[in-house]
């Protein structure tokens, strides 16, 4: 049986959005969530936690326990039916559904509740620069009901462009402390699904979604350390004004910060995984360089 994770990592994922909606909020019409004293937009965790679970349930065939499935009847199935379905014993439960390995859950069980906290977690995603709202509206050739006899109007909250980062921990001492058989070859299947989830998000409102960088810090063993709030040491920069900003060649992210910390911490550092889209404008240019000048083992994602 494979060995439960043994290095603690960061994870730091930007990608962008054009004429998309990354995340809507269904108590406010399901706009994009933009931040009002800002302009900022925000994503939810939950969101980019939907998009691994879909790509890795569609793509790679693991086994889901939060998702969407009904009954013979159409009804959706509970936590707790799901739960009875796999096993009933959460060690059963733990060692099928890669996504509670993953974030963890809260799952009434028998008058009791099962709590785990997820050795994954990720902060809000938040672009790099404030947005421009635009309501779309438009018809459509069939009617909405018997009797009548003309389309209906259509309408929709799209962001012509939004460049978003996440910034997200993998712990190892959560998934040792709680035993949960969380692997290697667990967190590979996640990097994986974080990229190619976001890239095969193809739906009238989230199509335009584009991975453009993603990096991965492994730490030692028995650091018990991390750097911290990685998506705070990159910026973006611009000749644009931010609301007018449209492709990925209008702009650089300024990631300089990010490598003095990395070289600040190169000791603690067991190696860095990467992966970056060639249209992605970096300052500086070839950071990879610089950090392997160190001693510091890059390498790139094997997917």
């Amino acid at each position: 049986m494979p060995e439960i994770i043994k290095n603690r990592s960061e994870i730091l994922f930007m990608y962008d959005v054009t004429y998309a909606n990354p995340n809507g909020d269904p108590n406010d019409e399901n706009k994009p969530r933009i931040d009002e004293e800002t302009g900022i937009n925000i994503v939810t965790d939950v969101r980019l936690k939907r998009t691994i679970r879909d790509y890795l349930d569609n793509f790679k065939n693991c086994e889901i326990f939060i998702k969407e499935i009904r009954d013979e009847n159409n009804k959706l199935k509970t936590k707790e039916l799901r739960f009875e379905e796999l096993g009933k014993k959460p060690e059963e439960i733990l060692s099928k559904c890669i996504d509670l390995r993953l974030f963890g859950a809260t799952i009434a069980i028998q008058n009791a509740t099962l709590t785990l906290t997820g050795p994954v977690q990720f902060s809000y995603g938040h672009s790099l620069h404030r947005v421009n709202l635009s309501y779309i509206k438009g018809t459509t050739v069939m009617p909405s009901g018997a009797g009548k006899e003309q389309g209906t109007m259509t309408e929709r909250y799209i962001l012509p462009y939004s460049f978003i980062v996440f910034y997200g921990i993998v712990n190892d001492n959560s998934a040792r402390m709680q035993n949960i058989p969380l692997t290697d070859e667990d967190v590979d299947l996640m990097m994986e699904a974080i990229w190619y989830g976001t890239k095969n998000l193809i739906s009238g409102s989230k199509f335009g979604h584009n991975p453009r960088f993603l990096m991965q810090i492994v730490y030692k063993e028995d650091q018990n350390f991390h750097i911290g709030e990685l998506d705070r040491f990159v910026s973006l920069k611009s000749n644009l004004t931010d609301e007018s900003i449209r492709d990925i060649n209008e702009f650089k992210i300024e990631i300089q910060k990010l490598v003095d910390k990395i070289l600040e911490n190169k000791d603690k550092i067991k190696e860095i995984r990467l992966r970056k889209d060639e249209r992605l404008n970096t300052e500086p240019q070839q950071f990879e360089d610089l950090i392997k000048r160190e001693g510091i083992v890059i390498k790139p994602f094997q997917f």
